[in-house]
C-alpha cells in the first residue's frame, strides 16, 4: 500500500525536486503539491494523505500555525517539517503543535525517506544534526524552571523526600542517614517550602513522579 504524500513549500523547484525523488520510491507517491500555509490546510481535508512534508516559511500562513490547525482538524494526518532553520525554538514550537518530524534541508534524500517511514510507523522523527541541541535546551529549560520556582533540591533534600515517600519515620531517617532528628525535621520543613507541598501525600506524590521512587508492583 502506497504511503501518500502532500508537498508543502512556497518553492516551486523543492517541490520537484522532492516529487521526483518520492515518486522513485515503489510505497510513495506524491499526491499534491501547495504552496502556501493556507492551500496545505484546504488540500489536507481535500486529500487527506498520509504524511504532509511541509516548509515553516509558508506564506499566507506560516508552517507552525497550518500544523495546528491540521492536527485539529485532521490528527491523524502526520507532519514533517523540513526545514533551513535549526533553532531548537522552533523544533519546540513544531512538535508543540503535533509535527511528527523535523528535518533540516540539508538532509539526504535518504534521511527523508527514513523519516517518512519513522512518522508512518507512529514515531517522532529529528535530524540527527538537531536532536543534541533540542536535548540540551530541554535540560537547560528544566534546570532554569526549577530553580526559579524553588524547585531545585539538594543531593540530601532528594535522600530524605525518597525516605519520607517510602514510609520511613523521622527518626527512621536520621539513623539511616545518621543525622539528627531535628536536622530531618529542617530538611523536610525545606522540602516544603520550595515544593510549596504541606503533606506527606504531596511529597509521595512528587517523588513517584520525578522517579525518585516508585510505586510497590
Amino acid at each position: 500500500m502506497n504511503t501518500e504524500i502532500l508537498l508543502a513549500d512556497d518553492h516551486q523547484i523543492v517541490r520537484d525536486g522532492l516529487k521526483s525523488l518520492i515518486e522513485k520510491q515503489p510505497s510513495m507517491r506524491v499526491v499534491g503539491e501547495a504552496s502556501n500555509g493556507r492551500d496545505v490546510v484546504r488540500l489536507a481535508g481535500e486529500l487527506q494523505p498520509d504524511v504532509i512534508i511541509l516548509d515553516i516559511g509558508m506564506p499566507e500562513l506560516n508552517g507552525i500555525d497550518a500544523t495546528r490547525q491540521i492536527k485539529g482538524q485532521y490528527p491523524l494526518i502526520k507532519i514533517l517539517a523540513l526545514s533551513m532553520q535549526s533553532d531548537s525554538r522552533f523544533v519546540a514550537q513544531m512538535l508543540s503543535v503535533g509535527a511528527s518530524g523535523y528535518l533540516l534541508k540539508d538532509c539526504a534524500f535518504e534521511e527523508l525517506s527514513r523519516a517518512i517511514r519513522t512518522v508512518i510507523d507512529g514515531q517522532t522523527y529529528l535530524s540527527p544534526g538537531i536532536t543534541s541541541q533540542v536535548i540540551k535546551d530541554y535540560v537547560r529549560r528544566i534546570n532554569t524552571s526549577d530553580q526559579s520556582e524553588g524547585h531545585f533540591l539538594t543531593p540530601r533534600e532528594r535522600e530524605v523526600i525518597q525516605l519520607l515517600a517510602e514510609g520511613l519515620s523521622t527518626k527512621d531517617i536520621a539513623a539511616h542517614l545518621i543525622i539528627s532528628v531535628k536536622t530531618v525535621e529542617t530538611h523536610r520543613t525545606q522540602i516544603m517550602e520550595k515544593l510549596d507541598m504541606h503533606s506527606i501525600a504531596q511529597l509521595t506524590k512528587y517523588a513517584i513522579r520525578e522517579g525518585l521512587t516508585r510505586l510497590e508492583d
